[in-house]
């Protein structure tokens, strides 16, 4: 596996009970998954010699992130290496104009989107969505009926990303007008300009698919966000009609045979109050609205994405219970680590604890727990408090 994050530490478990001899390519001994893993090669991804030794000896390479050279890839498979998803997928996932092109092209519903090339490309894209949305009628999805509510002018906000390096909030701007719009084109790389969508809710479907083309979904979730990042996860998304569910797994599992990909899928939506669902964006490894299956499904993601790029059969994606919630554990004070446990598992036996052993930074995902039961009010209590209290913001 090529990259030493957290999704690398996970996967590396999942696959113990299987037999199944996992190498690293990590940036550092002291990333996430470099800890745990016993044969770790330290190299930079973006070195193709580096890559090439690494492979030597693998049946097959996958990845924890998306950022590996595509041209890498491709002289890899060159060699005769077996590269799950291969880069005729994951470019999808590494360039966000190529994704959307390639979306828009076999169908799937987005964002109304164009690549820009300097702020007043972007006035003039606000100015195309805004009458888009006039000749609509109330149709938009995001449109200028919600700008003139939010005060600004037609067409505005415009969500702006740059087309690669992205994730986790970075690499996106919210600008209002044609001078916030400057900042995104200093990164140097081009910008893609996307409407600003008026949604309700966020969800993720996540499907896996092997190389025979095996497919299995697990059921489509809730995803709430703080600040760009991922804070809870609620498996199934409540309320969500089994019309749109469906509707979403649908979506997911046509992505995936589309673009060929081998793996985890996970792809982010946007629910519309006029009942559509939009995607947002994809991610082609295993993904953080994925890790409730840990604990909450007959068969976790990892161990599927295991599965699939070694062409097994895939295993029962069904939950185990009515609700499972995940609830990420961002960077705080943590003044005594193991008393936090002391109080967590002592206060709630059926909790789960997930730690990555990340050095603690504001804001950064170092861990995550899942809980699960009947009561959706009640197993959403019990994620948030062990949550707030392994980050130090609650005390009791």
């Amino acid at each position: 596996m090529v990259g030493g994050g957290q999704l690398a530490r996970m996967t590396h478990e999942a696959g113990i009970p299987l037999g199944i001899k996992f190498k690293l390519l990590s940036d550092t001994p002291q990333d996430s998954a470099a800890q745990t893993v016993n044969d770790v090669v330290v190299g930079d991804y973006r070195d193709l010699e580096t890559l090439r030794r690494f492979a030597e000896g693998c049946d097959v390479i996958t990845f924890d992130h998306e950022h590996v050279p595509t041209e890498h890839l491709r002289a890899l498979e060159a060699d005769g290496v077996v590269v799950r998803p291969g880069p005729d997928a994951l470019i999808h996932a590494h360039d966000k104009g190529v994704m959307r092109a390639r979306l828009t092209a076999i169908g799937v519903p987005c964002p109304r989107h164009r690549i820009v090339e300097d702020p007043a490309d972007v006035a003039a894209f606000a100015a195309e969505t805004a009458e888009t949305a006039e000749t609509a009628g109330s149709g938009g999805s995001g449109g200028a009926g919600q700008e003139a509510a939010e005060g600004g002018k037609a067409g505005w906000p415009v969500v702006l990303k740059t087309v690669r390096g992205g994730y986790d909030g970075k690499g996106v701007w919210v600008v209002r007008d044609e001078t916030e719009a400057a900042e995104p084109f200093h990164a140097g790389v081009p910008v893609l300009a996307e409407e600003k969508v008026a949604f309700t809710r966020e969800l993720a479907a996540n499907v896996v698919r092997s190389p025979h083309g095996q497919a299995v979904a697990y059921p489509v979730v809730e995803s709430i966000q703080v600040s760009g990042v991922c804070n809870e996860v609620i498996a199934p998304a409540p309320g969500l009609s089994e019309a749109l569910s469906g509707e979403a797994q649908r979506i997911a599992l046509t992505i995936a045979k589309e673009l060929g990909v081998v793996g985890h899928l996970a792809v982010e939506l946007f629910e519309t109050a006029d009942g559509r669902i939009l995607v947002n964006e994809l991610a082609m490894r295993p993904h953080n609205s994925g890790h409730w299956t840990q604990d909450g499904a007959v068969t976790s993601q990892f161990a599927n994405h295991l599965r699939a790029v070694l062409d097994l059969p895939l295993g029962d994606p069904r939950p185990r219970v009515r609700w499972t919630v995940m609830a990420n554990v961002l960077g705080g004070d943590y003044p005594d680590m193991y008393y936090g446990y002391l109080h967590c598992m002592a206060r709630d036996p059926a909790l789960k604890i997930h730690m990555y052993g990340k050095d603690v930074k504001p804001g950064r995902k170092v861990g995550h727990v899942n809980t699960y039961g009947d009561d959706l009010d009640e197993v959403r209590a019990r994620a948030r408090h062990a949550a707030d209290y392994l980050r130090g913001t609650i005390t009791e």
